[in-house]
This record gives C-alpha cells, structure tokens and sequence, in this order.
C-alpha cells in the first residue's frame, strides 16, 4: 500500500505539476492573446493618429484661411473706403488754399473805391496771392521766354517763318501759359515757333 500512496501521492503531485504547467500556458496564452490585442490596438491607433492628426490640421489650416480671408476683406474694404474718401476729399487742401483768396475778391468787390489805379494795385496783389498759392502746391508755370520749343513742355499752335536762323526752333510768343504740377506737365503751353 505504500507503493499505492506513494503512486497517488506522485500522482497527485504530478497532476498538480500538470495543472500548473497548464495554469501557466493558460497565463502565457492569456498574455500573448493581450499582447497580440495590444499590439492590433496600437497599429489601430497608429492607423487612427495619422488620420485624426491630418485631420487636426486641416481644421486649423480651414481657420487661418478663414482668418486671413477674413482680414484680407476687411483690408479690402478699408482701402476702397479710403480711396473714395480721397477722391470726395482729396481736393480739401487745395480748397484750403484758395479760399482766403476768394475772401479777397469779395472784399475787393465790397469796396466802393472808384480810383482805376488803386482798383488795378488790388487785382495785383490778388493774382500774387493767388500765384503763391499754386506755387504752394506744387504748380509752376512753364517758362516760354526765348526757350528752344519742347514738345514735352510746349504745343505749337502756330510757325512764324522769316524769323532768321537765330529764332529758327525757338519759341517766339507764347499764346495760353502751360502749368506743371509737382514736374507733371498738366497744360503745355501753346507757343508760336519760328521757322
């Protein structure tokens, strides 16, 4: 009997060996199975990140255009806003400018002198004022006095011939003053040129 109990004792022992043998396979599986799972969800979410990370970055990209299309409007606006305010406006300096001669004029007008000599001092000193003024803005007269003709500066209305060679070329009368403002021709000048 001993040989039994030790028979079932062994055998005991060795069923127990086999248990744990198994329990710890099953435990292997077990980890193995998690791993494999593990490692599908990380290649899902390694799947998944890039996707949701372009995604991220297409929304934030949607934004900025959205931002800058916003900002580019609104710089739009404000420029096409500015520009008709220069055009409604943009004479006020010049206008500044003229009105205290316009002041003079009625004055002049309100006077009730009768004296030709002080009336033609007063229209004088009016077109000097009046002279200033452009002149303030950036508006010159072309010169014409004995200058060779310029067909940037002057306009040849008409040819005088028989003038001789030294007036061949030139300018000999200058009919309408040409102006230029800021070295901008904005009226020629009409001349008559010798031939």
């Amino acid at each position: 009997m001993s040989k039994e109990k030790e028979i079932k004792i062994d055998d005991a022992n060795a069923n127990e060996k086999v248990d744990e043998q198994q329990t710890e396979k099953q435990a292997e599986q077990a980890q193995t199975d998690n791993l494999s799972a593990e490692d599908g969800k990380e290649k899902e979410t390694e799947e998944l990140d890039p996707l949701a990370k372009a995604e991220q970055e297409v929304e934030s990209l949607k934004k900025q255009l959205l931002y800058k299309t916003a900002e580019f409007e609104n710089y739009r606006k404000r420029t096409l806003k500015e520009k008709a305010d220069l055009i409604l406006n943009g004479g006020e300096k010049t206008i500044a400018a003229i009105l205290p001669i316009l002041d003079d004029f009625e004055r002049a007008i309100a006077d009730k002198s009768e004296d030709p000599k002080v009336i033609k001092e007063g229209v004088q000193m009016i077109f000097n004022k009046f002279s200033k003024a452009l002149e303030s803005l950036g508006v010159k007269k072309i010169e014409t006095q004995d200058k060779d003709f310029d067909v940037d500066y002057h306009e040849a209305v008409a040819m005088v011939p028989g003038m001789g060679d030294d007036k061949k070329g030139k300018v000999i009368d200058c009919i309408q003053t040409g102006y230029t403002l800021n070295d901008k021709v904005i009226r020629h000048a009409k001349v008559a040129v010798g031939q």
